[in-house]
């Protein structure tokens, strides 16, 4: 038995006036998806428990089977994992974005205009960072690189409570109330992130991003932090041989962390322009090597909800469905061996707020032995009016792995 479960992060969406009141789902061709969840078990899961914030770890988490509530420390240490970081047990890893502020005033009145510098490519962003750890970085301080706009600070002793806000959630604010604030403890990062903006603000690589039109990567922000984590074996778990493809490190930390194989694909970049063909024929290759289990994540319609790009975000559910799910649909049918598909995204990534919502998503499961009675097509709606409702998201893999 082979399984697939596709997650297209953060497709699951609101109505828009812009689609006609239709959501992406709705308003996006995706023929594979809509066939395969006519003979589906289809329905929704909340993946993101009571109190906890909707981030990508917490609910990658729960699809993969692992309670959030217990297991969830941040996701800077799993990002730092997939990095290749040796985390000791007194250092505490951090997210660096680097972003896009305003000009305009001192730091603290200046505005967050993108949490991603307009997707910076992670080859300037490498020249970015290596300036920072050569300017910041000391003994118990490092910068390291990882892709786009998403970096890692380590810091030994450091503070792994402290409630920072994700720049991705004040797009548009002035970020004035959105600091680190010295009155509770976060002074040694506000002088951080304010240092960086003097690095950075016109260091050649923004001069010549300016220049081309793009925003420049003008600050560093720091959010997420986390000790070194622990995740039981999913290999051991549920007695599969499992693997993870994702441009991102934090989906292929978590693999790393549970004893899945992280499998890399050359220009995947965690947007709309990575290679979703390359992801399909990763998942085919891991397949055909013995693999049971096969994760897909990608990350295309979660960065084109926080840009709020509504017809890329459309244009990627269509790519995602014709250059990912339909070539390895097509592939487990020619095998000959039996076989589940599950698709759904991790969070809903409303274009509206810009940011992530705690919602429940839809899903379909989907069996080659035994076909269900499923839904027209595969929307927010058509799932939500089967009245299959999954409060726990990290029960839901009862639902598809056979036990051994």
């Amino acid at each position: 038995m082979e399984y697939l479960t596709l997650v297209p992060d953060g497709m699951a969406d609101r109505p828009l006036p812009e689609l006609d009141n239709k959501t992406p789902m709705e308003a996006a061709k995706k023929p594979c998806m809509d066939r395969l969840a006519q003979m589906s078990i289809v329905g929704t899961v909340l993946n993101v428990p009571d109190g906890m914030v909707p981030e990508s770890d917490t609910a990658n988490m729960s699809i993969l089977s692992f309670d959030p509530a217990i297991y969830s420390r941040g996701r800077s240490p799993l990002e730092a994992a997939s990095m290749g970081i040796e985390m000791a047990p007194e250092d505490t890893a951090y997210r660096c974005n680097l972003i896009t502020l305003s000009d305009e005033g001192e730091y603290e009145a200046k505005i967050m205009l993108d949490h991603s510098a307009d997707e910076i490519t992670t080859e300037e962003a490498d020249i970015l960072i290596k300036e920072l750890d050569k300017k910041l970085g000391s003994s118990t301080m490092k910068f390291y690189t990882g892709v786009s706009y998403r970096h890692c600070l380590i810091i030994k002793g450091g503070n792994d409570k402290y409630d920072f806000m994700r720049p991705h959630d004040i797009i548009g604010r002035k970020i004035r109330e959105y600091l680190p604030q010295k009155e509770n403890g976060g002074g040694q990062f506000l002088e951080l992130m304010k240092q960086s903006y003097e690095i950075l603000a016109d260091h050649p690589v923004n001069r010549s991003r300016r220049a081309r039109g793009l925003k420049p990567a003008n600050s560093a922000w720091l959010w997420s932090p986390g000790k070194k984590p622990q995740l039981p074996s999913f290999t051991e778990k549920w007695k599969v041989r499992a693997a993870v493809i994702s441009a991102v490190d934090l989906i292929k930390g978590i693999g790393l962390c549970a004893g899945m194989t992280p499998i890399s694909v050359p220009g995947a970049t965690g947007n709309i322009h990575t290679n979703f063909r390359g992801k399909a024929e990763a998942a085919i290759g891991a397949f055909r090597d013995g693999y049971d289990f096969v994760y897909i994540h990608i990350e295309a319609p979660d960065e084109c909800g926080h840009r709020a790009e509504i017809e890329n975000k459309v244009k990627s559910i269509e790519m995602i469905d014709e250059m990912v799910l339909r070539p390895v649909y097509e592939y487990l049918q020619s095998y000959g061996d039996e076989y589940k598909i599950l698709v759904l995204p991790d969070h809903p990534t409303p274009i509206e707020t810009r940011t992530h919502s705690r919602e429940p998503v839809p899903f379909f499961l989907y069996s080659s032995a035994e076909n269900a009675n499923g839904v027209p097509s595969f929307t927010e709606a058509t799932a939500r009016q089967t009245g299959l409702y999954i409060p726990e998201g990290h029960h839901l893999l009862d639902l598809v792995i056979k036990k051994r």
